[in-house]
């Protein structure tokens, strides 16, 4: 069967497109293949490509329209971040740790996508365990920014990101524990949704930092967030964590008018450390919004400037504690010819962990040790307590809040390789929204120096109808969101 040429429309598109039998699940599933296989191969954007799973899902889905049984995203390709175990196909997490780990069940999100009848096209790079901003920690190697490839996607989501920006597929899933999908988004191109703590189940997605983590859509428009949005997230007894309310039907509200509407402007988010040019392209979002009825006031999140140090003691504790089952001994890379069992647990995991998972680890360990959990643990768990309470005073006075994602455009390949802590500064307008466990999402809003901007929309708890309300009027008006690399429109 030949491939049909659709990879310049969204997920609403396509599935107008299935259902009016303009194309088959089938052909969308070979056209993206194909230029996965093409011209996405420089960009290292799938760690794994589940070819012939994916043609037996399209094929099944095209059954299943044919029998009228088809939902809106049935026969939609996705990708899903390598951090989502799935049943008989490796997952990674971006270590050699996994490299040979071929999960026996799925992720509650996977299980949601397949039920959607939505086909799983492979899984996508990422820096290894979700640790890190610039795709450049995976033992895969780095990803490329299709929209420069000697520009870093951002991370820990680049794999996602840059495939869902070069057209490779309509959507992805990513994971955000500090901005992970956030932050890619923007340096991408795309839009970006990391709901509410507890929105989406964490069920068979590999812990970095459990009370941080949360999985979310990553997709060309807020439409197409909105839609997969309403597929993944919903009540899952086998997460603890995961909160039994209702899935508002999010694509209904999307057009809803916004004036009146009180937004803050956070002075913290807008001063030292903010590229001017990246200010800039805030601003005229700004100015759009303006005309839609909005009204801004200036907040104050005075607890900002200690999000990163807070949280960099909280997520490398929590993946201290997480990755400690990664010994060598039941699943995972294993050192050969072990002398005893230290010896295994020593090499299994100096060779198995890259140096960023290390250095996390230690950090972690250290702080959780015995004399330093009050100084250090707790201490950050204090500062987080702070850091929500001035989100919710601030949502006292206002109904969201927005900024830039992040502080620069996307940074060159190897440029802050060597500099650790510089490296945690990119996701300083990120992080936050984490700790007090709000939603946020990214928006297209221009380019500055060449390369994409990302506008920040954050939310009170349970408030994604209104983020994505938001991003969705802006996009009506503004064509950012539409634009397409170059090399791979």
């Amino acid at each position: 069967m030949d491939t049909v040429s659709v990879h310049d429309k969204t997920v609403a598109e396509l599935a107008a497109g299935l259902a009016a039998g303009t194309y088959s699940s089938e052909e969308l599933t070979r056209d993206c293949l194909q230029r996965i296989n093409g011209i996405g191969s420089e960009l290292n954007a799938f760690v794994t490509v589940a070819e012939e799973h994916a043609l037996t899902a399209a094929r099944e889905a095209d059954r299943r329209r044919a029998r009228g049984e088809a939902g809106l995203l049935s026969g939609i390709p996705l990708a899903h971040k390598d951090i989502f175990c799935t049943n008989g196909i490796r997952t990674s997490c971006g270590s050699r740790m996994l490299d040979n780990f071929i999960s026996p069940y799925d992720a509650h999100v996977v299980e949601r996508m397949q039920t959607a009848g939505m086909v799983m096209l492979g899984k996508t790079n990422m820096d290894e365990f979700a640790m890190g901003s610039s795709n450049e920690n995976s033992f895969y190697g780095p990803v490329k920014n299709p929209w420069d490839t000697t520009a870093v996607p951002g991370g820990s989501s680049g794999g996602s990101a840059a495939a869902v920006a070069a057209r490779l597929v309509p959507a992805a899933t990513g994971t955000d524990t500090g901005g992970s999908i956030r932050q890619p988004a923007a340096m991408c191109g795309i839009t970006g949704l990391k709901p509410t703590y507890g929105r989406v189940s964490r069920y068979g997605m590999i812990a970095f930092a459990s009370s941080l983590d949360q999985a979310g859509p990553m997709a060309r428009s807020a439409e197409d967030c909105a839609l997969l949005l309403e597929a993944m997230a919903g009540f899952d007894s086998r997460d603890s964590t995961c909160v039994n309310q209702p899935v508002p039907r999010y694509s209904e509200t999307l057009d809803a008018d916004l004036k009146g509407l009180k937004i803050g402007l956070p002075k913290e988010y807008f001063g030292e450390g903010l590229d001017a040019e990246v200010a800039r392209v805030v601003d005229a979002a700004i100015e759009e919004y303006r005309k839609l009825g909005v009204e801004f006031r200036e907040i104050s999140l005075r607890n900002t400037h200690l999000a990163v140090p807070a949280y960099y003691v909280i997520a490398p504790a929590e993946c201290s504690s997480n990755l400690s089952r990664f010994d060598g001994v039941r699943f995972g890379h294993r050192c050969e010819n072990p002398r005893d069992l230290e010896d295994l647990y020593k090499r299994s995991r100096g060779e198995g962990f890259g140096a960023e998972v290390k250095r996390r680890i230690l950090v972690g360990t250290y702080a959780l040790s015995a004399g330093y959990y009050d100084a250090y643990y707790l201490k950050a768990q204090k500062v987080r307590r702070l850091i929500r309470d001035d989100f919710l005073a601030a949502f006292g006075e206002v109904d969201a809040i927005l900024g830039p994602t992040s502080p620069t455009v996307a940074f060159n390949l190897g440029e802050r390789s060597d500099d650790p802590v510089k490296m945690y500064l990119s996701d300083i307008y990120t992080i936050a929204v984490n700790l007090a466990g709000l939603p946020g999402m990214s928006v297209p809003a221009g380019f500055a120096h060449g390369r994409p901007v990302g506008l920040q929309l954050i939310g009170n708890h349970f408030d994604e109808a209104r983020l994505l309300n938001m991003a969705h009027r802006y996009q009506q008006v503004t064509d950012w969101h539409t634009r397409a690399p170059e090399a791979f429109a």
